[in-house]
Parts: structure tokens; sequence; C-alpha cells
């Protein structure tokens, strides 16, 4: 967007950190307009949430801003945009749980409606002009409220590196931590899902990443050399319960997410293909993740029918892309969703799994709605529950296409 057009006040996704400092200033100085900031806690902080919002807080005071949104939104995240997504068994390129890509969405969601609440008539974030962030914002942005103005600073400004940024702040009397001086090593993002490292010297994917990287979860060497044995329940394709207890969805995802801790379990070293064309390397970890997604599986193999079970599964990349490229908000990922959604109607009951120094084992699983026979599957007496001169008839169905074919292959014929 140009800056001429003119702009009376705007919703800024606000950190409180030095870029977000920056660039609340920055749009209050180059714009000259009201700025109303929003700060979401997606369970971000393992350590002291409370003192690093009220910071925010501070800040956003500081600089003269009338109307600060600070908001626990948690169990919205979890309910409505990570529980969604892992009745997909999700994986961007076979390994990637989404933990950025999905946190996204709600973000920019809030943003909309703060917007609509105070007059808003434009939104702003602070994702680079190199990453996918600044894509997965607008996109969303645009599907909610096309008429929107949109404001990214790192696409305008001329504040193109870190000591630019510092001197900027020293400029406008921003208060900035002493450690933020320095240059770190590299960059997180975070949330209740997962932690992300990208950047500095995770930037070499030759080079394995230093154990200081890891913030969520112990070596898996550093693990219990016992292992530890729990019970998910699950209800319409959702978690509910850890070991007998019910619990919410954000709770549930935080009592996960200590258990993988404990046991090493989360750490991926990656490689992904950016939406916007270049290759990029991140260290993620998402320990309550991943225990989940194999306890989901798990309940799934028993309950769901099998061609929909390979349908989903079949399904699953495209929607995955959907999520890591930005589309939550668009008609297709809302199509498939509905489809996902009334394939877990039946998926309910309690798995076993066994965590053991970064390893995730279902040990066990059962269900009401469980299409398990062992009547069937016996090799014992069946006492007539299947008949296996049948299955010659299947077999020689099944294998009509390739006889013809090789026929006509001794004949000549091609395939």
């Amino acid at each position: 967007m140009s800056k001429a057009v003119n702009v009376k006040k705007v919703v800024l996704a606000y950190s409180g950190g030095l870029d977000t400092s920056v660039i609340l200033r920055w749009l209050q100085t180059t714009y000259g307009c009201e700025v109303v900031t929003f700060t979401a806690d997606l369970g971000q902080s393992v350590e002291d949430a409370g003192a690093e919002l009220e910071a925010a807080r501070r800040k956003a005071e500081q600089a003269g801003v009338r109307e600060i949104f600070i908001e626990d939104v948690r169990e919205m995240f979890v309910r409505e945009f990570v529980f969604p997504m892992f009745r997909c068994n999700t994986l961007y390129e076979g390994q990637y749980l989404l933990g950025t890509s999905i946190a996204r969405p709600l973000i920019a969601q809030r943003q909309i409606e703060i917007a609509e609440a105070t007059g808003a008539d434009a939104v702003a974030h602070g994702a680079t002009g190199k990453g996918n962030d600044q894509v997965r914002f607008e996109l969303a942005y645009y599907a909610l409220k096309p008429d929107v103005r949109v404001i990214a600073p790192w696409r305008e400004w001329n504040l193109t590196s870190r000591t630019k940024l510092l001197e900027f702040a020293d400029a406008h009397q921003i208060q900035v931590t002493r450690d933020k001086r320095g240059d770190a090593p590299f960059s997180v993002d975070a949330n209740l899902l997962h932690s992300s490292s990208e950047g500095k010297i995770l930037e070499d994917p030759a080079l394995p990443p230093d154990e200081m990287v890891f913030q969520r979860t112990i070596s898996p060497e550093a693990a219990p050399d016992r292992a530890t044995v729990i019970e998910v329940e699950f209800a319409g394709g959702d978690p509910v319960g850890i070991d007998g207890v019910k619990l919410s969805p954000a709770t549930l995802l935080t009592r996960l997410n200590a258990l993988g801790r404990e046991n090493g379990i989360g750490r991926l070293d990656l490689v992904e293909n950016r939406f916007v064309g270049m290759k990029s390397r991140g260290v993620y970890e998402t320990p309550g993740g991943t225990i989940l997604l194999a306890a989901h599986r798990a309940m799934e193999s028993i309950t769901l029918d099998r061609e929909a079970g390979h349908l989903k599964d079949s399904l699953m990349p495209r929607y995955a892309e959907m999520i890591y490229n930005g589309f939550w908000f668009s008609p297709e990922r809302r199509m498939l969703q509905a489809l996902i959604d009334a394939s877990q109607a039946s998926v309910s009951g309690v798995v076993r799994l066994k965590l053991y120094k970064g390893n995730v084992t279902v040990v066990g699983r059962e269900s009401p709605n469980s299409l398990y026979s062992t009547r069937v599957v016996t090799f014992e007496d069946d006492q007539g529950a299947y008949d296996q001169v049948d299955a010659q008839g299947f077999i020689k169905l099944n294998a009509l296409r390739l006889r013809l074919g090789a026929a006509a292959g001794r004949r000549g014929g091609t395939l």
C-alpha cells in the first residue's frame, strides 16, 4: 500500500519486542495515524507469561497507545485451530506439524474483529518480505475483510538491518532491553503447540543445531531411562482427557507438552519449501503435538473405515499445504474441513502410549466403536465368521487385468 494513502487508525499485531515496538512508532510518524495494539497470549512463554504481557502493555502505554488489547486466546487457539487441524493428522512435507502456520489465522481474525470494534481502517503486521507469515496474515485479512488496508512495514521502510532498527529506537526513545542490543544467534517463534528456531547459526543445513537452540524439550539422551505410560481419551476425533482426567483443550495440550518435554519428544530439524519460493532450514519442537498425532492415528486405526481413512490420508497433503500457505479461511479449506469432521463421529475411545527417550509407541487402543473383530481376524476357529474359500474368487477377479495384460505382452502387446 502506498504511504500516500490516508490512514486514520491501524490495528497492529504487537508483541512488545524490538521489531513491533519500532513498527508502532514508525506507523505513528510515517502515517500520522492512531495505533491500536493487539497482543495475543498463545502460550508462547513457558515461564512468566503475565510479566511478558504486562511489559508489552507498559511499552504500548509509553508510546501513547490509548486502545490496548491483550487477550488470553490459548483455549480458542487449541479448540478452534489446533484440534481441527489434528483431525486430519496434518503434516506439511511429511514432517512439519505446522505450529507457526496455524497460529497466524487466529491473530489475523482477532485483528480484523478489533478493527471492526474500534473503527480502525487498517491492520499491520511485523512479518518480513522474505517469509511465509506476510502471506498468511494478509490472505486472512482479505478473506475476512476484503476492503481492509494492510500495512507491511518491512516492505515499505528503509530499516534494513538490526543496526538501523536500534538507531531508530534510540532516536525515538524506545526502550530496548540490554540483551536485545546484541545480535541474537537465531530467531524464535513460539506458541502452545510448538517453538520454531530459524536463521543465523541455523542457516547452514549441514551443521547440527546446538543444544542451546532447544527450549521445550530435553535431549532424548538425557531423558529418563524408564518409560512413561499414559492414556489419552478421545471423543469425536478430539482428545478430551489424559489418564482418566477430563481436561480443557489448552490444559490437555499443556500436559502433553510437559510429558513430551520430560521424555525428549518432538524435535525436528527440517529443510522446508516456503510458499514464497525459497528453501528454509528450521528447528522445531512440538512435544505435545507429536504425542497427539500418534494417539489420534491409533484411535482412527480401529474406528475409521478403511476407504474413509485412505481418502483422508490422500487429502492430507493438500490440506496441509492450504494451512502452510495461508489459506485457512479459503472455501476449499472449509470444504475439506467439513469432510474431515464428518469422518470423526466414531473416533472415540482410549489410546495407551509409551513415551521413552524421544519415541512415542502405541501399546494399546480400545473403543466402543471399534471395527476390529477378534472373531473375524483370529487364526483359531472363527465359527464361520469368515469363509476362506471366498478369497479364491476375490483374488481371481483382481488378477484378471494382470493376466490379460501379461497374455497380451507375450503376443507383443504394450502396456
